[in-house]
């Protein structure tokens, strides 16, 4: 089971499930009733789909994932799980996750599918592999779950509520995911991949963490011009602005060396937050009517 929930990154899929429920909540009007029955079927299909996607990049990776210490023990490089059956789990998993997603709209599959395309396709394949910013087209995928659980329930995904979902869970994946490859640098290094701060060093690395930064905290204060919001706002959104700015500065100050986890705790948290404080405001409007 160990083996299965790594090779599944099943605390990636968690985040997955809580951003794409948001995204299926936020787009409903008051003229329509909760159907909670779209719901399950949504986080079974997103599931599934996450689930086979994750397994798939391990299958595609195994033996990179071998010569780094962050990840040669993962259950493909360690032999408890062979190429073989990572690729079927994950075949068999998109196939039953895109599956589930066409028993709520075809939009919804055809978003799915396009997002592992994405990610297992030319994020794994390429960007990853050959440009030290391919993180930024690969925030794409990354953002795709909010996207896919409004097309659930709304076929119109260029809405002002949509876009700051999707806008919020791109910008956050650099700060996220930049932080991360300055810690394990060496790390990146050992399997060959050009990963900012290795390429452009630390320092550099830092700049680019802190534009992004800046844009994700600036972009989630200027929600209310995107989404309904209300008391959230003030009790989730402010605050965890103020946090992950604070974190950043104390990040920065220490030269990106220490105080890391602090910074990649807030930034992960603040996303939470910020996707789920429009989905309470909206709902308290929408009980109230």
């Amino acid at each position: 089971m160990n083996a299965y929930l790594q090779l599944t990154k099943f605390g990636i899929i968690v985040f997955v499930l809580i951003t794409g429920a948001a995204g299926f909540a936020l787009s409903y009007h008051s003229h329509e009733s909760f159907v909670w029955g779209s719901l399950f079927v949504l986080l079974l299909g997103l599931y599934f789909l996450s689930a086979g996607s994750f397994a798939l990049n391990q299958a595609q990776e195994w033996q990179l994932d071998r010569k780094m210490p962050r990840t040669f023990s993962r259950p493909i490089p360690s032999g408890i799980i062979s190429p073989f059956q990572a690729y079927l789990i994950a075949f068999i998993f998109i196939i039953t996750g895109s599956f589930m997603l066409s028993l709520l709209s075809l939009t919804s599959m055809a978003l799915g599918l396009f997002t592992v395309a994405l990610y297992n396709g030319l994020y794994t394949l390429y960007w990853k592999k050959k440009w030290a910013f391919g993180a930024v087209p690969g925030a794409i995928p990354g953002a795709m779950p909010v996207v896919i659980g409004y097309s659930a329930n709304h076929a119109n995904v260029f809405t002002p509520e949509c876009m700051y979902l999707f806008l919020i869970m791109f910008l956050w994946q650099m700060p996220h995911f930049w932080s991360l490859a300055i810690r394990y640098k060496d790390d990146y290094k050992k399997g060959g991949f050009p990963v900012l701060p290795a390429v452009i060093g630390v320092p550099k690395t830092l700049f680019h963490i802190g534009l992004y930064t800046f844009t994700y905290i600036g972009f989630a204060l200027a929600s209310p011009w995107f989404v309904q919001a209300h008391v959230s706002y003030i009790v989730l959104v402010l605050p965890f602005a103020f946090m992950v700015l604070w974190a950043f500065f104390k990040y920065y100050q220490a030269g990106g060396h220490k105080k890391w986890l602090p910074f990649f705790l807030w930034v992960n948290f603040s996303l939470i937050a910020f996707v789920v404080a429009p989905v309470i405001d909206k709902w308290v409007y929408l009980l109230k009517i």
